[in-house]
């Protein structure tokens, strides 16, 4: 079975057991919860959905290298997509980080594993980058297509356009910037809650793109790409419907996305996927409280075993 570039078959999750939504991203994450909530369940909850998920997709095929978070002070720590990234050939790379207390969650332990674990010839770290005040949160940030190599990213305090331009030409891709915005006028915060690229399929909130030709313009890519185009409403959006990942599962490729997400797709949506994905629905309800669901939970690994 030949794995396809855009579709891991292995990923990284990190168990939290101290979560809680963050006190020091909910200013520009119009995705994360308002409403009070038991700090104590919700810890429960978080730690049982990330157990529960990971099983999932090991019983999928798919091999999960699961981390535990017992940090006090890393309350986003679940989300380990934002801090590093892996690519062919063997590359990683760990980004710059906007939350002060979201920097604490770069561990060299996860690093040595995959480096024990697979072939690494060298580690690009932009985390520096932080004393400039210029940020870049990894896979949050971008949404890579490693078959074009394309990265789509959606301007935000988070994603500054230099940090990309210098990842793009480190790793090959070439970068594809643009604005988008909630019916408020609120960016959003995260390119990966916008676009899930899959082999044959893309499915994003283009509406919310408001420059017309830019939005044109990436559709066109994606459709010259030969990729069915699913387009996703805001409210669908806010349903974490961009927040999914296609992974390479021992039958075939799956798409893992939250059991929010499924919910709020259409039929014909959901039939569409099919004819080139499994839907693999998770629930990561309490987790999703944070602004964020499972793509970004999901650090996928696109490098060769030892």
């Amino acid at each position: 079975m030949s794995v396809c570039p855009q579709a891991p078959n292995a990923v990284v999750m990190i168990r939290p057991h101290h979560f809680c939504p963050n006190e020091q991203t909910k200013k520009d994450n119009s995705f994360q919860a308002v409403q009070p909530y038991d700090r104590q369940l919700l810890k429960r909850q978080a730690y049982e959905q990330a157990t529960a998920a990971a099983k999932i997709l090991e019983n999928e095929g798919v091999v999960v290298h699961t981390f535990e978070d017992e940090g006090l002070e890393t309350p986003d720590s679940v989300f380990p997509n934002n801090w590093f990234s892996t690519h062919s050939g063997g590359h990683i790379a760990i980004y710059p980080m906007y939350a002060p207390n979201r920097r604490k969650e770069r561990r060299t332990d996860i690093i040595d594993v995959l480096k024990l674990q697979y072939r690494v010839q060298d580690v690009v770290d932009y985390s520096g980058l932080e004393y400039d005040d210029i940020y870049l949160e990894g896979t949050g940030a971008m949404v890579l297509d490693h078959i074009e190599r394309v990265a789509y990213a959606a301007r935000s305090k988070r994603t500054d356009s230099h940090a990309l331009e210098r990842f793009c030409s480190h790793f090959n891709f070439e970068p594809m910037v643009f604005d988008a915005a909630d019916s408020a006028g609120t960016a959003v915060y995260h390119t990966n809650v916008l676009m899930c690229i899959g082999k044959d399929f893309v499915m994003a909130g283009f509406d919310m793109l408001p420059d017309v030709k830019r939005r044109a313009e990436i559709i066109r890519r994606f459709e010259a790409a030969g990729k069915t185009i699913i387009s996703l409403s805001e409210q669908q959006i806010n349903a974490f419907c961009g927040n999914a990942l296609e992974l390479q599962a021992a039958a075939g490729r799956i798409l893992a996305l939250s059991t929010t997400a499924y919910a709020a797709l259409t039929a014909q949506q959901i039939i569409v996927l099919q004819q080139s994905v499994k839907l693999v629905p998770l629930d990561v309800s309490a987790i999703e409280l944070a602004g964020g669901s499972v793509r970004c939970m999901l650090a996928g690994i696109h490098l060769s075993k030892r």
